[in-house]
């Protein structure tokens, strides 16, 4: 099982039919506080939905997530609000998961970081070898430019059977970046690894 979910919320998170959980009103009034948790277990079927059922049962909204399989592994990211007065219990709920299997880290999510600059996007594909996103990321990073979002896969080529590397990244690009020196270091990178890599500013 593999995707990307983005959800928005309004009065409320319906689980399916026949779950047994009562509908939690969504109270826009109340003090809303944000989390970011991290899960991970063995893959089957029910992980997503009962972290929903906990979320609801606390009267949490599900704002955000990104969730796929990893080998094995079923692993995501999730930002949620939940009131203020249901944290506690909602957290401890989350951590209870262990037992069947999932293990749920809980942050909160208080500061946030003013955002400026621009939007960027790079994607590379080429033979699979070791060192390929320390060379691009150390690129990156030299230019101070943010990895907003990354996503890789490795996957055999349907005619040589050779692996092939695959990544997108989505990028913040600061006011301070050179962009012409980046796009000329990232064209060195592919050439002496040999890979395709494509950057655009959107």
């Amino acid at each position: 099982m593999r995707f990307t979910l983005v959800l928005q919320l309004g009065i409320s998170y319906i689980l399916k039919r026949g779950s047994g959980v009562s509908l939690c009103e969504f109270d826009r009034g109340a003090m809303q506080n944000p989390l970011v948790m991290t899960i991970i277990g063995m893959d089957r079927t029910g992980l997503v939905e009962s972290i929903a059922r906990v979320i609801t049962e606390h009267g949490g909204n599900w704002l955000e997530s990104r969730m796929c399989r990893l080998g094995g592994r079923f692993t995501g990211i999730l930002r949620i609000h939940v009131p203020q007065e249901n944290e506690e219990a909602l957290v401890k709920a989350l951590r209870g998961l262990q037992a069947q299997g999932l293990d749920v880290a809980v942050f909160p999510d208080r500061v946030a970081f003013p955002v400026s600059g621009r939007i960027a996007v790079l994607s590379l594909v080429g033979q699979d070898r070791p060192g390929i996103i320390h060379q691009i990321s150390a690129a990156l990073a030299n230019q101070k430019v943010n990895v907003e979002e990354l996503e890789t896969q490795c996957f055999s080529a349907p005619m040589s059977g050779e692996m092939t590397f695959n990544a997108f990244a989505r990028l913040r690009i600061p006011e301070s970046c050179i962009v012409s020196d980046l796009r000329a270091e990232l064209e060195n990178i592919g050439s002496e690894l040999m890979v395709d890599i494509s950057f655009n500013e959107t």
